[in-house]
Formats: structure tokens, sequence, C-alpha cells
């Protein structure tokens, strides 16, 4: 079975309990997350081979967010252990026209202090076919850019396919920072994954037609972003997912693959989803997507499988993605209405 490797940080999560906002919160609840980890997690819930790497700070926080990943059956045992603190994000809940809400606190956690010779990229990468990191690893600043350009390099000269989601965060760098970065990394990239402002803020490709903050998108438009980052990065596959928000409960979902070689575009069935909780809803469109290509599926099949695997992640709390594939598969092949199975 084919190996996938995800880098980046797990942090732990508070959020309020229900929909309370921070400043209502008197308790909060725990529990473990990050972009490349969620991800790993919904590779091995579908039955892949997936490892996660990152470093942690070697107390009983940092086995609490390794055990939670062992839970789910998701590889640890290329985790670098040291540092000061582990990572941790507050997370408030939107409701109707309320947004939600994340507050940061991860400055100076043993991921972000990683240095170079921390991961021994020949070891950890050794029999791995796919590896997959965001654009929120090197945002977290110090050797992180350098660490991963190294994982990369290695990935290029022995033929290991990578993916990256762009995964742009505004509360850790600048528009120009994460341009001037990524554009060194993603020409390392096969498989580019982004949401509808991704490209624009990164990169300041902008789909035609389309008002993110409005919530109107014209798909076809995004047609020519996966155009542009492919001619100018060379990327062999671009997913973007879309998405129109109706509400903090109510969104359209939606995604498009252009794959270079056929010069060709394919977009999923449209979904509108009523929310049970957001956060890790593009993490888990790049697991399913990561599966489905691994598996074989066409074009087509792989954004809609990835498409309804992120679907249904909006109904499940906290950031993992704790779905099976015929549940996924279910839904891609339409069956959609929710009714109790027996």
């Amino acid at each position: 079975m084919k190996k996938i490797v995800t880098f980046g940080e797990i942090m732990m999560r508070l959020n309020p309990e229900g929909y309370y906002r921070f400043i209502q919160a008197d308790k909060f609840e725990v529990s473990y997350a990050g972009g490349e980890a969620n991800v790993a997690v919904s590779l091995a819930n579908y039955g892949d081979t997936a490892a996660f790497v990152t470093k942690l700070p070697e107390n009983p926080l940092g086995c609490a967010a390794r055990n939670e990943l062992r839970r789910f059956g998701v590889g640890t045992d290329d985790i670098v252990w040291g540092g000061p603190r582990l990572g941790i994000y507050f997370a408030e809940k939107g409701a109707s026209q309320r947004a939600s809400k994340v507050v940061y606190d991860r400055a100076g956690s043993s991921i972000a202090l990683a240095t170079r010779k921390d991961f021994d990229w020949k070891k950890i990468l050794k029999g791995v076919s796919w590896f997959h990191f965001t654009g929120i690893t090197p945002a977290l600043g110090g050797e992180l850019p350098a660490i991963c350009l190294d994982a990369l390099k290695y990935c290029k000269a022995h033929k290991i396919t990578v993916s990256c989601d762009l995964n742009y965060r505004g509360k850790l760098w600048t528009k120009a920072e994460a341009g001037k970065c990524m554009a060194k990394l993603v020409p390392y990239v096969d498989v580019l994954i982004a949401n509808e402002a991704d490209a624009a803020d990164v990169f300041g490709i902008v789909g035609k037609g389309s008002d993110v903050e409005s919530g109107k998108l014209n798909k076809e438009g995004y047609v020519s972003v996966a155009e542009q980052l492919v001619k100018r990065f060379g990327c062999k596959k671009v997913a973007i997912t879309l998405r129109t928000s109706l509400s903090a409960f109510d969104n359209l979902w939606a995604g498009m693959l252009y794959d270079a070689k056929a010069k060709k575009a394919s977009f999923s069935t449209e979904y509108k989803m009523h929310i049970v909780d957001r956060v890790g809803g593009g993490d888990s469109f790049g697991g399913g997507l990561i599966h489905a290509l691994l598996a074989g599926k066409s074009t087509q099949a792989a954004i809609d499988f990835a498409v309804a695997a992120s679907c249904l992640k909006h109904s499940i709390e906290h950031d993992f993605n704790q779905v099976s594939v015929s549940e996924v598969e279910t839904l891609a092949a339409g069956n959609g209405t929710g009714r109790v199975q027996r």
C-alpha cells in the first residue's frame, strides 16, 4: 500500500460550548487539529497508510496530541521531540450572520522553532509515495520555509508526488510575504489546492466575475485561475474549492479539478450545506482528493469524491473528518437526503 506523509503543526483546539462567544465562555472543549494533521486523519480513516511529521514538546500536552493521531491510525514514528510548547488555537463558532472567529496562541511553538537538522528527510520519506504540506507551515516562519524546501527537493529527486494547499492565513503573514515564499515552493508541487480566495491573496490571480466577500462566485472563471497557476508553476493538477457563503450556517459547496495534461476542468455537484463545524473543511477536501487520486479515480470521480468528503465534514464537530469511504461514495452518487439508515 502506498504511504503518504504530511508535514506541519498540530495544535490544541479550544472552543466554547455550542455557540457561546469567547466573552461568554466559562469552559472550553479540548480537541487537537492542524491542516496537515487533519489530512492525515482523513486518509487513515479511508484505510490509507498515512503518517504525520512535526515537532512536539516532550511533555503531557505533546503526548496527548500524538496520542490523538494514533487513535485514528496515523503513523507518528517520525515526530521530533523537543522545544518549549504546543501551539493553541481558540475557535468560536459563528451562527446566522455572525462569522466564526479564530484566535491563535502559537508563537514560539516547538515546530515554529524547529531547525533543518531536526528532520532527516531521507529517513522520513523512505518508501513514501506522496508528500503533503500547506502554506500554513512556512508561514510559521523561522527555518520552516527552508525545511519545507529541503523536503520538496528530496521529493523531486526521488519522484515522490507532492501536494500543497495554499491555505493563506492573514494572521500569520502578509500577502507579499506569502507570495514571495510560496513562489519558491510551488514549482515543486504536482497537485496544488486552493480555495476561491487563495490564488488571489498569494499570487494575485483572480477568478473573473467573482467577489468572494459578497459571496458571488463565477465558477467558470476559476478555470482561468487554474490555467494561470499551471503556466506559472508547472503543476500537473490544480484543485479549487468553491464556497458561496449564504450565512455562517448555510453555504453552497463545490469544487473544480483541472488536469494540465488534458487541459480540461471537471466540476463537482454543488451541495447546499447546513453547517455544524466548518473548520477543517478544506483539509477534508485535500484528504479526499489525495485518496481519490491515489486510488486511480478519474478527474471527475476524484473531484466528486473530494467535495462529497468535505461536505460531510461540515456536519462533524471539531477538525477531523470522521467518515468512511462508503459514506463519501454514497453522497457522491447522489444520496444526500440525510434519511436515517436502519
